[in-house]
């Protein structure tokens, strides 16, 4: 009888997808527990990158807002439809540039003042119609148990029991590039299939009672910046919003969709998820994969360097790739060096179709798992068409 581990690796498409190492080779299993602890690659950190410089952190956050002020103010004078296109992936790409902000301020990594976090938070998460508390909380579950089946927040792997529960529209949608990119305002609302409640609720099930005062707050901000724009669109035009706020916005929700998805997806190998025993915080946070997006690195705020911002979520986004420099001697073979981008990263369009196209569900049981292909999918798709 086989080992579980190694006949859930064939499932998931033979030893290759499961156990290549970075250089190609058969003998490294991602699943293995590392010869490390995570107080080695802790140490291995030189301990300035721990160190939140709050007036830093500010000059990010005045040069992102000044940068959509600066576009808003463009597009009004040029007023113009051979400038739009332009302007709605320049100010959509600094909408998602802000949110990382807000991200940080979510994680602590922006300052070690509390108040100051959740001030510049709310301001910058609101602005972009994201629930501050609502999704900071939900966003913490996910950093606490990145990498379990059962547990994690975002992207979670379907059971294959859910998996074919679900109605064909739902799978088909879920599994078609580019419908998966517009599935944040919808995670927001409803959480992932199998998962129940909203993070604008406070009575949701993703909070506890001691938060749901946070929440009320963030969603109170929410629901003055929806009314903000709802008065904008009668004083300028519905038209003129859309072309200023709703495509950006729309361009924000894919960066989004696409980062988080590729964070913990699309690796040229197939990594493991975890249940049970076999799940540690480490085990998780290791299948986490760094990308580089080119000339967008530093405008997202190094977001891509992911790996150590798991493992580390206090430490601030501009020391990120020095620490992950430093922790990668430990990491060995468990880190995986991101594939090289031109100015734009149009390689991982690749990765994210393949991706979506491959991994569908998990099996229902194991502590180990991978993700597997419905062959019949797609099928159905095409014999319904014909």
């Amino acid at each position: 009888m086989k080992e579980p581990v190694l006949e859930e690796m064939e499932n998931a498409g033979g030893y290759g997808n499961g156990f290549h190492g970075i250089d190609g080779k058969d003998d490294f299993d991602p699943s293995a527990p590392p010869p490390f602890k995570i107080a080695e690659i802790r140490a291995a950190i030189p301990k300035h990158c721990w160190v939140k410089n709050p007036w830093m952190s500010l000059s990010y956050a005045l040069r992102d807002v000044f940068a959509v002020i600066a576009l808003v103010a463009a597009a009004i004078y040029f007023d113009s439809w051979i400038f739009f296109p332009l302007y709605w992936a320049a100010q959509g790409t600094m909408f998602w540039a802000i949110f990382v902000l807000g991200h940080d301020c979510g994680h602590g990594s922006f300052s070690d003042n509390p108040e100051l976090n959740n001030l510049v938070g709310h301001v910058l998460h609101s602005a972009i119609l994201v629930p501050y508390h609502g999704w900071r909380i939900s966003h913490r579950t996910h950093h606490q148990n990145h990498g379990n089946v059962e547990n994690d927040e975002s992207w979670v792997p379907l059971t294959e029991k859910l998996y074919k529960s679900l109605g064909y529209s739902t799978r088909l949608l879920r599994f078609t590039v580019p419908f998966p990119l517009f599935a944040y305002p919808f995670y927001l609302w409803s959480r992932s299939p199998g998962k129940q409640g909203s993070h604008f609720n406070p009575y949701s099930k993703l909070f506890s009672p001691n938060e749901r005062k946070d929440v009320i707050t963030s969603t109170l901000c929410w629901s003055v910046m929806a009314a903000l724009l709802i008065c904008l669109s009668y004083a300028i035009s519905p038209i003129q919003m859309l072309k200023l706020y709703g495509v950006p916005h729309l361009i924000f929700v894919m960066w989004l969709d696409l980062v988080t998805y590729l964070h913990h997806h699309g690796y040229e190998q197939k990594l493991p998820w975890y249940r049970g025993k076999e799940w540690s915080y480490l085990r998780g946070g290791l299948t986490t994969v760094d990308r580089d997006y080119g000339m967008f690195n530093n405008i997202h705020h190094d977001i891509g360097t992911h790996v150590i911002h798991h493992l580390f979520p206090q430490i601030p986004h501009y020391h990120l790739v020095e620490a992950t420099k430093a922790a990668k001697p430990v990491l060995g073979k468990y880190y995986r060096e991101p594939k090289r981008s031109g100015p734009f990263p149009i390689h991982l369009i690749k990765n994210l179709v393949r991706s979506i196209a491959e991994d569908h569900y998990v099996n229902d049981n194991g502590d180990i798992v991978y993700y597997q292909t419905d062959p019949e999918l797609y099928k159905s798709s095409l014999s319904k068409s014909d």
